[in-house]
């Protein structure tokens, strides 16, 4: 099976976490949904995450501080889109929700 090749605007290595440097990756669309899982794709919200920081995973560890990580990167996905795409109001209409 030949895994689409995916872009983040997080890095360019989608083979290892950003958090934690590891090999052991899964990764995480950052917004939720069917409907945003092509949006994620089309803007780079993807991000390498190990398995137990894969806030959707199922080896997630929800320790205090890894519940943040789904947070954080939707704050930073948001900034990227409202400095590259549009205004937050674009973003809101996209993603359903403000971040920041």
């Amino acid at each position: 099976m030949v895994m689409k090749k995916l872009t983040s605007i997080f890095t360019d290595d989608m083979d290892t976490c950003i958090f934690t440097g590891s090999p052991y990756v899964e990764r995480h669309h950052v917004f939720p949904g069917v409907a945003n899982r092509k949006k994620c794709e089309k803007y780079g919200f993807v991000a390498p995450l190990r398995y137990d920081l894969h806030p959707n995973g199922t080896r997630f560890n929800p320790t205090p501080e890894n519940l943040q990580i789904d947070p954080y990167l939707r704050r930073e996905c948001q900034k990227w889109y409202e400095e590259n795409v549009g205004s937050r109001e674009e973003f809101i209409q996209e993603f359903g929700k403000n971040y920041l």
